[in-house]
């Protein structure tokens, strides 16, 4: 045994060394975390400032997905995941003018990132997700900036 791996004696096979049953190990909720990056052009609004310009960023959204497991331990797949984020929001971020592509506001991240909120929320709610729920969505205008949507703010007010 060389640098303190050991290559597996046995590949581990369902219904012969592991039930079924025992996949899934808990009932509690639990949160996964997936990161997205978009490129875009923006301008903002009655803003004096050099945001007023048309300009663009490399943004980073971090989202943040609670739920419960189903029978193989997998309460949404990552995949799944970034197939909402292709098809239901990115289509309208990345190399766009989000004045243009946005709905009707001014594009700063405070607006943005509840906007991308109710997109990764609504899309939840057309499948089965085992009681999955959006958390938190943050949105990284650059590596030291980001504005957050959290699902308490969200719910209750």
């Amino acid at each position: 045994m060389m640098y303190g791996f050991k290559i597996v004696d046995k590949l581990q096979k369902i219904d012969v060394d592991i039930k079924r049953s025992q996949l899934n190990y808990t009932k509690k909720r639990v949160l996964v975390s997936k990161e997205f990056t978009f490129d875009a052009a923006h301008h903002l609004h009655d803003y004096e400032g050099k945001c007023k310009n048309l300009h663009g960023h490399t943004y980073k959204v971090v989202f943040g997905l609670s739920g419960y497991t189903d029978s193989r331990g997998l309460m949404i797949d990552f995949g799944d995941m970034k197939e909402i984020w292709k098809n239901e929001i990115e289509i309208h971020l990345d190399h766009r003018y989000l004045n243009e592509t946005l709905p009707p506001m001014n594009t700063t991240a405070e607006n943005m990132v509840v906007w991308i909120y109710e997109k990764m929320a609504e899309a939840l709610s057309m499948k089965d997700y085992q009681g999955a729920r959006v958390e938190f969505v943050r949105l990284y205008e650059t590596p030291t900036s980001y504005a957050e949507a959290r699902r308490e703010w969200m719910e209750s007010e």
